[in-house]
């Protein structure tokens, strides 16, 4: 690794913690040694980083430092329009919103000569050619999500049988034509994923669930392998 990306990554491990960090610690991450670590250390704070910490103690790096804006490649910036073109076309009504606001400011940012990576990419997402209307508040949802709280459905499975469930929403996966919702099931006990157009009706509870919502996404992952039932 480059010192100029080594110092770079060391500022982005900084950011992610709000505990100091020892050198052993950092240096462990980026496969280095300690004595390189508190070489770029000395070298950050130089540079007037601000990196509050000692030798032995730990680091921290003080609130409200940022980096400037970083210029973006022609490949990143055909993989933010790709990804944005897909997001447009197969996503929700907000996201799409999003994804078209995304490009434009892309567009706005880079400078004239890149612009055409933006305008005239090489690479194109098919456009949605059939896509199932969402029964259920999709903004909402994913608040929930973040949130971490509880949501009553009224669910129809395949065969037109309505269900009441309290759910632990987790992820939403956008497929071609359909949107599922992965949730813990109350009523099942375990995971399932819900189509997002079989939804009859939503209640969002103010009730958080229970559990560290990064602990049961990571459960839901591994789940994952053994590929978790399905109430489509």
């Amino acid at each position: 690794m480059r010192r100029a990306d080594r110092l770079f990554q060391i500022i982005q491990v900084l950011r992610r913690t709000r505990k100091p960090l020892t050198a052993d610690a950092i240096a462990a991450e980026l496969e280095t040694s300690k004595r390189t670590i508190y070489r770029d250390i000395a070298t950050l704070m130089e540079q007037r980083v601000p990196i509050r910490g000692e030798a032995g103690m730990g680091y921290i790096l003080e609130k409200g430092f940022d980096l400037p804006p970083l210029m973006l490649t022609p490949d990143e910036i055909e993989a933010a329009v790709l990804g944005a073109q897909w997001v447009a076309g197969h996503a929700d009504e907000a996201l799409s919103r999003a994804a078209a606001d995304l490009i434009a400011k892309i567009s706005e940012t880079v400078p004239e000569r890149l612009r055409p990576f933006v305008l005239e990419p090489a690479s194109r997402a098919r456009p949605a050619w059939r896509k199932e209307p969402d029964r259920i508040d999709m903004a909402r949802t994913r608040a929930h999500i973040h949130e971490g709280k509880k949501i009553t459905l009224r669910y129809r499975d395949e065969h037109g049988r309505d269900s009441e469930r309290t759910i632990w929403p987790i992820a939403i996966g956008y497929l071609e034509a359909v949107r599922l919702l992965a949730a813990w099931c109350e009523l099942r006990r375990d995971f399932r994923s819900f189509r997002t157009d079989r939804v009859v009706d939503a209640v969002y509870l103010d009730e958080k669930y229970p559990e560290r919502r990064d602990l049961l996404r990571a459960k839901w992952r591994r789940s994952l392998v053994w590929e978790a039932p399905s109430d489509m």
